[in-house]
C-alpha cells in the first residue's frame, strides 16, 4: 500500500519502476490502461481541425515534453459514461509539489491539453492531468440520448478527473500536492469556473480564460441568428458593407493606429449615421434591417422581452459579409436536437422565445454562470479572469458580463480573490494583432502561494508590451514616446 492506495501485482510479474506500478492501483469507477515511463521527446503536431488552413511550418528548436510517468485511465462514473483521462508526473526530483488541471476547447472529444497545456506545465514542474470530457468525437450528435454524458461535458468529467488524479499523485509521491491550479481557455475557461462554483475543495487557484461558460446560451444565439438571417434575407449584409462598419468603427476608435482597440469600452459609435437616405440603396449604407444586424453583432442577442441572450462582440472586432445559408445553423443546432432527443428535429420551426427556456431546464447544468463564489473564495480560493479584446471567436463582452455579476451577487470590490484582465488585440486564447502573451501561471502561483494580489501583467507580442490592468481599470497612453513601449503606458480608471 503506498499512499493510501491499495495495488494489485498481477500473476508473478513484479512492475520495476513506481511509474509501472502505477498500473495496480484500484481506483473506484476507473481503470487504468497503461502506466509507463516516457523519456523527453519533442511535442506532437497538434491535429488540424477539419476546414483549416495547414499550421505554418516550425521554426527553431522544438519544443520538449520533460521525462514523465504517464498514466492513461477510463472513468466510468455511470454506465454511460466513458472519461479518457491522462496525467502526467514529472520524477520526484523535478515535481514542484503542485498538481494542475487543464481544461479543453469547443465540444473537446479528445484531450486537447496533451500538445500545449500540459507540456507546459510539466516544463514547470508540475503534475498535471487533462480529459476528453467523456465522449471522443466532435460535434454534438454524441449526446443525443445520452444523458449522462452530456452531464460528464458539463461538469462531472473535470471532477472525477481532479478526484483521480490526486489519488495518483498522493501513490507516486507518497505524500498529497501542496497546491492545486486549474488552468482553461474557452470551453476550459467555463470548466474553470464550473469547478469554482460546483467543487470549491478541488483547487486553490484558478486561471479561467476566454470563457464560454454561458455555452447554451452561445450557440442558441448563433442559431437564432443563422436562422433570422435565413429568414429575413434583406438584413444581410454585403462585403462592402461590412467594410464601411469596419472602417467607420477604427476610424473613430482607433486613435492611436494600432489596428486595434486598447479599450474598445472607451469608445462609442452611432451607427444611424450609416442609413441610407429615403430612396437611396447600395453598398455605400445600410438599410434599417442591415442597422438592426449591425446592432445585434454589436449589442448581442435577445428574446422579445428585451432580456439578453448572449453579449454582443467588443467594438474593434470586425463584422463580416453575412448572407442567408440554405442548409440552415448547422451543427450548431445540435443542442437543440440533444435538448429534444430529436436528431431530425427540423431547424426552421426554431424559435427563440420558445426554446430558450426549454434549453435552460433541460441543459441549463452545462451553463457555468452561477455567481455566487462565496463557497470557493472562503477556503482561499483565488480566481484569474483573462480575455483578449479582439477575440472573434467568444465575445469578451462575455466574460466582463460574468465578472461583473459575480461582482453584483457578492458586492462591491472582490479584488482580494477574484480579477479580471482584458489582453488588448488579443485572439482567442491567445495570437492577434497586439498584447497576446502573459504569465498567469506565475501570477496565479504569487497571488495563492504568497498572497501578492496582482496589480498588473505584462502582456507582449507583435514587438510591444503593455501592463494589463485589472478591469475596469485599463492600459492608458501617457502621450508621447513609442506606443509599442510599456513604459510609455500606466493603468488607469476608464
Amino acid at each position: 500500500m503506498i499512499g493510501g492506495i491499495t495495488f494489485v501485482v498481477l500473476g508473478a510479474a513484479v512492475a520495476s519502476t513506481p511509474c509501472e506500478r502505477l498500473a495496480g492501483v484500484t481506483l473506484d469507477k476507473a481503470t487504468i490502461t497503461a502506466a509507463q515511463f516516457v523519456a523527453e521527446a519533442p511535442v506532437p503536431a497538434r491535429p488540424a481541425r477539419p476546414g483549416a488552413a495547414p499550421a505554418p511550418a516550425p521554426t527553431g528548436p522544438a519544443a520538449m515534453i520533460p521525462a514523465h510517468c504517464r498514466v492513461q485511465l477510463d472513468l466510468k462514473p455511470t454506465a454511460d459514461s466513458l472519461i479518457k483521462m491522462e496525467m502526467w508526473l514529472p520524477p520526484a526530483d523535478k515535481w514542484n509539489g503542485k498538481f494542475m488541471g487543464v481544461g479543453n476547447g469547443g465540444f473537446a472529444g479528445s484531450i486537447q491539453g496533451l500538445t500545449n497545456e500540459m507540456p507546459q506545465a510539466l516544463r514547470l514542474g508540475y503534475a498535471t492531468a487533462g480529459t476528453d470530457t467523456g465522449h471522443q468525437t466532435q460535434g454534438g450528435e454524441w449526446a443525443i440520448g445520452h444523458p449522462e454524458k452530456m452531464i460528464d461535458f458539463g461538469y462531472r468529467s473535470t471532477h472525477e478527473m481532479t478526484l483521480k488524479a490526486k489519488q495518483l499523485l498522493t501513490a507516486f509521491y507518497d505524500k498529497p500536492q501542496q497546491y492545486a491550479y486549474f488552468k482553461g481557455c474557452s470551453t476550459g475557461g467555463r470548466m474553470a469556473v464550473m469547478e469554482a462554483q460546483r467543487y470549491p475543495e478541488d483547487y486553490d487557484g484558478i486561471i479561467a480564460g476566454s470563457l464560454a461558460n454561458r455555452h447554451i446560451h452561445m450557440w442558441t444565439a448563433g442559431v437564432a441568428r443563422s436562422v433570422d438571417l435565413f429568414r429575413r434575407p434583406e438584413s444581410g449584409l454585403s462585403k462592402e458593407q461590412a467594410d464601411l462598419v469596419n472602417k467607420t468603427v477604427m476610424d473613430k476608435c482607433d486613435t492611436l493606429k494600432e489596428g486595434f482597440l486598447n479599450n474598445p469600452r472607451a469608445c462609442s459609435v452611432d451607427f444611424k449615421a450609416l442609413r441610407c437616405s429615403a430612396g437611396s440603396s447600395g453598398n455605400a449604407c445600410l438599410t434599417d434591417a442591415q442597422l438592426k444586424t449591425v446592432e445585434t453583432f454589436y449589442g448581442g442577442v435577445h428574446n422579445s422581452k428585451g432580456e439578453l441572450i448572449f453579449s454582443g462582440q467588443a467594438l474593434g472586432n470586425p463584422i463580416g459579409a453575412m448572407q442567408p445559408n440554405p442548409n440552415g445553423p448547422g451543427g450548431v443546432y445540435d443542442l437543440v436536437r440533444i435538448a429534444h432527443n430529436d436528431a431530425n428535429m427540423d431547424w426552421k420551426t426554431f424559435d427563440l422565445d420558445r426554446e430558450m427556456p426549454f434549453l435552460d431546464e433541460k441543459l441549463g447544468y452545462v451553463d457555468a454562470v452561477n455567481p455566487d463564489l462565496s463557497k470557493f473564495k472562503a477556503r482561499g480560493g483565488k480566481l484569474l479572469l483573462t480575455h483578449g479584446w479582439s477575440d472573434t471567436g467568444i465575445t469578451p463582452e462575455n466574460t466582463v458580463w460574468y465578472y461583473e455579476q459575480v461582482l453584483g451577487k457578492m458586492g462591491g470590490n472582490q479584488g482580494d480573490w477574484v480579477r479580471l484582465f482584458m489582453a488588448p488585440g488579443m485572439g482567442h486564447c491567445g495570437g492577434g494583432p497586439g498584447v497576446n502573451t502573459f504569465d498567469s501561471i506565475g501570477t496565479l502561483e504569487k497571488w495563492v502561494e504568497r498572497g501578492i494580489a496582482p496589480d498588473t501583467m505584462m502582456g507582449e507580442g507583435q514587438g510591444m508590451k503593455r501592463p494589463l490592468c485589472p478591469y475596469p481599470q485599463a492600459a492608458q497612453y501617457k502621450g508621447s514616446g513609442d506606443v509599442k513601449d510599456a513604459a510609455n503606458w500606466s493603468c488607469g480608471s476608464p
